[in-house]
């Protein structure tokens, strides 16, 4: 594997937001989720929106410079729209990918993949460990956040006037319904806990909530984000003390100081 060349990032005209780099992969028109290994230092694991197929993508976070391609064999996706990263409460490394896009809000059950996070960093095939099955208690939603810290799982569905966040419960038998524990604001496309699990961080188009705690949290502050084409993504720095976000039609990784941005009211 070639040494990754680890440029200084660009500072912006915006306070606080630093161009990382800009992905050279032609494949990466629609990242939709993106969430940091746990294994591999400087490592995003990144994936595409609807038709982009059930891969996986390792990126170097310093270079923007594609690692390794994952297929995640047997796993139906229909519309993948959210990933998360978490360790275990047994110390596995575990990644959830989320088939849960639903934009015609018709489908009888969403799925989450759980894969082991691969110890080598090479093209190759692997198969989820499970697969689980949910929907809403009341009706199908479209989805794209997924969040994971230890064993537990959340979810934020996607709607107009505002969402909600839920609790996946994890049945290997069935579908199960999530709990909903609040409303949330409206087309969130994307989520991330913090490394040492303080504070989550949702995000929509144009604006970013840092809630203090595991979900459902307290104390939310609103920040707003930089102009993207379509922001979707969004992961904290290993530190966690700020945030890496992507958009859809956007090759650059851009990095934001939440001390810095503009506060929004809720």
């Amino acid at each position: 594997m070639a040494l990754a060349v680890v440029t200084a990032p660009a500072a912006l005209a915006e306070p606080g937001v630093t161009q990382v780099c800009k992905f050279p992969d032609p494949r990466f028109k629609e990242i939709s989720g993106m969430a940091r290994s746990l294994l591999h230092p400087h490592v995003l694991w990144l994936h595409n929106d609807s038709g982009g197929g059930p891969l996986l993508f390792a990126v170097d976070e310093r270079t923007c410079a594609t690692l390794a391609t994952v297929t995640i064999a047997g796993a139906p996706a229909r519309d993948l729209e959210g990933i998360a990263v978490a360790r275990s409460t047994s110390g596995e490394s575990i990644i959830w990918l989320g088939d849960v896009g639903d934009n015609r809000d018709s489908w009888p059950y969403l799925r989450l993949h759980r894969i082991l996070e691969p110890a080598v960093l090479s093209d190759q095939t692997v198969t989820p460990t499970a697969t689980y099955r949910f929907t809403y208690p009341d009706g199908p939603h479209n989805t794209e956040t997924v969040m994971a810290y230890g064993n537990r799982v959340w979810v934020v569905t996607k709607q107009l006037a505002h969402g909600s966040l839920y609790a996946v419960p994890l049945k290997k038998h069935g579908v199960s319904i999530a709990e909903k524990l609040r409303v949330e604001g409206g087309l969130v496309t994307d989520g991330a806990i913090s490394p040492d699990g303080t504070r989550y961080v949702l995000r929509d188009y144009v604006n970013a909530e840092i809630v203090t705690g595991l979900p459902a949290g307290t104390s939310p502050e609103f920040f707003a984000l930089p102009n993207q084409a379509q922001g979707e993504g969004v992961t904290w720095t290993a530190d966690g003390k700020a945030l890496l976000i992507t958009s859809e039609r956007d090759a650059r990784l851009l990095r934001v100081e939440p001390a810095a941005l503009p506060r929004r009211a809720p």
